[in-house]
């Protein structure tokens, strides 16, 4: 058999509208694609393709599923001999051999962790609405930060009881494992102890592109020198925080819609862009930019915005993103806050058309970005401008399509005053 994590790249990497694409001829139609049914004979197209949910439906003939139903169906194949077709058209080398029993052990204990994440989100969400505690503490900050109870429940955020281990307890009562609230992170177990990792905190549930809770985030409200602001779960056999984002799963619909991902550092930040009515953004959660997070926005747009604080810290990090989205072939472009501001502050402040019209405003090509920042350090300084000068071709260096990184030479030229020839022998 196929090893799980091949099989977990191949249905990664295999873009439901670029399968398609060889076989027939779809359209954009609003957020989905629309085609003639490779299955039965139609002169009117019923045949669907959602880029978000990943799938294809036809409603003249029934038939449906992901890409690998498709190439099964259409070209007649089993399930791994699909697979197989899958991995050769995205140069992905297949890995195969016998599924033990220690590894069908752990296909059912990765079951039994979602099902305990999942218990673990209903009560912290219940916790926040229905008892005195989660009201008075937690529902009141997020209505003190300005949330309204739609985006309160869309995110299913919640509440964990103070306490040693009130959720502990009450898991156990229900029958959940102690071994499994300890894999998932939300019991700490030790020889003679245990205690709720996230006691006494607000809790950001994080979801994965199937809208299944993997893991959670929280935030303490008292003041405690010693505690972190923030604690998120443990990595597990469900939850890899370099493969995700946070707020993926209710930005997809509107990434394909909008053809775009604002990018942003943290929960809030998500949480007060869909306050505002843009809901086409996703979070790197505190965490720094990773290439499996940007192959996931991959998956449902070529185009990034990223943003982040307006402090040095933040343009920094932008800096940092840059190149790894330039490297998997998006587009990118950043957006500058002002100084002190970040997405969530910044946001709060404005009102939906006024954030729009912030952004489209203020949104700056890469390149001008990157130039004109560097630029203010160097000048009169031709040693220093010599640097930016290569740390700019650097970045247009890992762009993997010769027309762009030419357009983008040029563009350089331009704003650096630099010959393009000269430009081009550095790349």
């Amino acid at each position: 058999m196929i090893d799980h994590a091949t099989i977990g790249r191949i249905l990664d990497t295999a873009e439901i509208v670029d399968v398609i694409s060889d076989f027939i001829n779809l359209r954009k139609r609003g957020v989905n694609y629309l085609g003639l049914c490779p299955f039965h004979n139609e002169k009117t197209p019923s045949f669907t393709v959602s880029p978000a949910k990943g799938i294809f439906k036809c409603f003249g003939c029934g038939k449906g599923g992901n890409s690998v139903n498709f190439i099964m169906e259409h070209e007649s194949l089993t399930y791994p001999n699909a697979l197989k077709w899958l991995a050769k058209k995205y140069n992905i080398d297949v890995v195969e051999k016998e599924e033990t029993e220690e590894e069908k052990q752990l296909k059912d204990e990765r079951e039994s962790l979602m099902i305990v994440s999942s218990y673990a989100q209903k009560y912290f969400t219940q916790y926040l609405w229905e008892d005195e505690e989660g009201k008075a503490v937690g529902l009141s900050y997020f209505h003190e930060r300005g949330l309204r109870d739609d985006i309160i429940k869309k995110f299913e955020l919640g509440y964990c009881p103070d306490g040693k281990s009130k959720f502990t307890e009450a898991a156990q009562k229900e029958g959940y494992k102690l071994e499994f609230l300890d894999k998932t992170g939300l019991t700490i177990v030790r020889d003679d102890w245990q205690r709720d990792r996230f006691a006494g905190r607000i809790i950001f549930p994080i979801h994965n592109l199937a809208g299944r809770v993997i893991a959670f985030g929280g935030r303490i409200l008292k003041d405690d020198p010693k505690a972190a602001k923030y604690v998120n779960s443990p990595e597990s056999d469900i939850y890899h925080k370099s493969k995700v984002l946070y707020g993926i799963f209710q930005a997809k619909r509107e990434l394909t819609r909008f053809d775009k991902c604002y990018l942003v550092e943290g929960y809030t930040d998500v949480l007060a862009f869909h306050q505002a009515g843009i809901e086409n953004v996703a979070a790197s959660s505190g965490t720094a930019l990773t290439s499996d997070q940007i192959r996931l926005i991959k998956r449902f747009t070529a185009n990034v915005t990223i943003i982040y604080d307006g402090d040095e810290a933040g343009i920094k990090a932008s800096l940092r993103g840059i190149d790894l989205v330039l490297e998997e072939g998006l587009n990118v472009k950043v957006l500058p806050l002002p100084d002190g501001e970040d997405p969530d502050s910044f946001s709060r402040k404005k009102s939906a058309s006024e954030l729009e019209e912030y952004i489209k405003e203020n949104e700056t090509d890469f390149i001008r970005f990157k130039t004109q920042l560097l630029l203010k350090t160097t000048e009169n300084d031709p040693v220093a401008k010599a640097r930016l000068i290569s740390d700019v071709i650097r970045s247009v260096a890992v762009i993997p399509d010769s027309i762009t990184r030419s357009v983008y030479l040029k563009e350089c030229s331009r704003l650096l005053n630099v010959e393009e020839a000269v430009l081009y022998t550095e790349v």
